[in-house]
């Protein structure tokens, strides 16, 4: 979603690390709203000034750069295949210049530009693969409906999907470049994205890799500073939703949704505890869930019945990958959690 409202909000909460979460040490002062696990060794983040992080020894270690001529560029979503090859997307207006995807294959040594644009309104929220060829990624609406395009090989070429195959937005309706999680695959042929902006939260569909869409309007109130904010699922049929208001992050609103029919209905959800806006959602074990926001973190071990609190540490995103569960915030700030405290 455009506007500059995510920039700062991290720095408006006192980061609290206990001992559930390690602190790590990113070298870097950067704000991060993208992470990616490839497996609990391989770890991927992007962020503000053209910054991204990299661990191939399960985060005893980092690498921290730079992407060279992307230093006013802030990389909400990154999407990592394995140690060496990965993709970064910027989010920003892309008159500005700031619509641009980077690809690597050498492990971050050197970056290409593999699509950019200048058209105006674009805005990029998210980008997932279904596989190491096939992925997607999404923009705010242009002339009411979202901009969405397509990779068939690996990023190196991106596509436009026909706007006749995607559902009007409702007036004002948009996504949150938050936590990387707007827009989720699932599967070897779904994808769903979350959006607020509008009056009601909706979550659009696609069973057939994009190339069709259908939506849902969901009983969550949104507004222009509130709606869903990021997407799980465990299996083709069961997931989550969480969101919040983020300019009012600690405020009790309605902040999950879960659906057992593969999106084709979602129910409401008791909050989160703590309450307040959450923007990313984990799976562990495809057992137990958990969530991460500016208001603080916490875990379900009933998929989203319940809640409990682990602490009121800030973060934007969240990524799992087999024992590994790394979240990310601003400042620099980069985590893992300590698997004991779920046991």
């Amino acid at each position: 979603m455009k506007k500059a409202h995510f920039m700062f909000i991290s720095l408006l909460i006192a980061f609290q690390t206990n001992a559930q979460w390690v602190k790590q040490n990113s070298n870097t002062e950067a704000s991060f709203r993208s992470v990616c696990a490839v497996t609990n060794k391989i770890v991927w983040i992007g962020g503000s000034k053209g910054t991204f992080l990299r661990t191939i020894d399960g985060s005893k270690t980092w690498e921290t750069k730079q992407v060279l001529g992307a230093e006013t560029l802030d990389f909400r979503d990154v999407h990592a295949f394995d140690s060496q090859s990965a993709i970064l997307m910027s989010a920003g207006e892309a008159d500005k210049g700031k619509a641009k995807f980077y690809r690597t294959i050498d492990g971050g040594k050197s970056w290409e530009i593999v699509y950019q644009t200048t058209q105006k309104d674009i805005f990029f929220d998210g980008i997932d693969f279904w596989d190491k060829q096939n992925g997607i990624a999404f923009s705010d609406p242009i002339d009411g409906k979202f901009f969405i395009i397509k990779t068939k090989d690996g990023g190196k070429t991106w596509l436009p999907i026909s706007p006749a195959n995607i559902p009007a937005i409702q007036e004002n309706e948009a996504a949150f470049a938050a936590s990387g999680t707007s827009l989720v695959t699932v599967g070897r042929k779904y994808a769903y994205i979350c959006t607020g902006g509008g009056k009601f939260a909706q979550v659009y569909k696609t069973e057939n890799q994009g190339e069709n869409w259908s939506v849902v309007k969901t009983n969550m109130p949104a507004g222009k500073t509130n709606g869903l904010f990021g997407l799980r699922f465990w299996n083709d049929r069961f997931g989550i939703a969480v969101g919040g208001d983020y300019q009012e992050i600690v405020k009790a609103v309605p902040n999950v949704l879960r659906t057992s029919d593969g999106g084709k209905t979602w129910q409401d959800t008791p909050q989160t505890t703590p309450v307040g806006l959450k923007e990313g959602v984990a799976i562990y074990h495809n057992k137990i869930l958990i969530a991460v926001g500016p208001s603080g973190t916490c875990y379900s071990k009933n998929f989203g019945k319940s809640w409990v609190e682990i602490d009121k540490s800030a973060f934007h995103a969240i990524s799992v990958s087999n024992d590994g569960i790394w979240a990310v915030g601003g400042k620099g700030i980069v985590c893992k959690l300590d698997l004991r405290f779920l046991k």
